[in-house]
């Protein structure tokens, strides 16, 4: 079931974590900024949405990184109704794909939830000062990748990079909704 975001919340602050990574170690808010800023990404393994713009996610962050943005993507959903995002598989697609960024593991779904995540892909965007500036989404694909879309999240992190402020206009996420544990 698809599901959208709600708009950025400019200033609000990044939230600590400390969660495993798929590369053994452990990864806090802290470790993870960069001295230009730090884009959190919630992603999933099984999600068509990401799924469609994974390579176009390695390939911004790695530019990102090169501004000085740390990266971050946060698995959240319950591996236990969808096997494909469980850690085993976690830790083949970090390997396969390369990335660039941890890529971590939310079991409690305690991050998810202090981030307001909705989505996969939901990104969150911060300045230097770790204040939200960007919450929108990688481009106008969804499930098909859009050829030669624009790319607003890693022009609107480079603007974040320099200035220290996001675009006022920002068109949210789109994708699968997190799976949520039954409590």
């Amino acid at each position: 079931m698809a599901a959208s975001p709600p708009v950025c919340n400019f200033g609000w602050p990044a939230a600590d974590f400390d969660l495993p990574g798929t590369d053994g170690q452990r990864h806090t808010r802290a470790s993870c900024a960069g001295p230009r800023g730090l884009l959190v990404m919630f992603i999933c393994n099984h999600c068509p949405y990401v799924k469609a713009v994974l390579d176009r996610i390695v390939r911004d962050a790695r530019e990102l990184q090169a501004l000085g943005v740390g990266v971050v993507a946060i698995m959240s959903n319950d591996p236990a109704d969808y096997p494909e995002d469980g850690w085993a598989r976690m830790v083949a697609v970090a390997q396969d794909r390369a990335f660039p960024f941890p890529y971590l593991f939310d079991e409690t779904q305690d991050v998810a939830r202090v981030y307001g995540a909705v989505c996969t892909p939901d990104f969150f965007g911060f300045n230097a000062a770790g204040k939200l500036q960007y919450r929108g989404r990688l481009d106008a694909s969804r499930k098909e990748a859009a050829p030669d879309a624009r790319r607003e999240l890693f022009e609107a992190m480079s603007q974040v990079a320099r200035t220290g402020q996001g675009p006022q206009e920002q068109v949210a996420s789109v994708g699968c909704s997190i799976k949520w544990r039954e409590i």
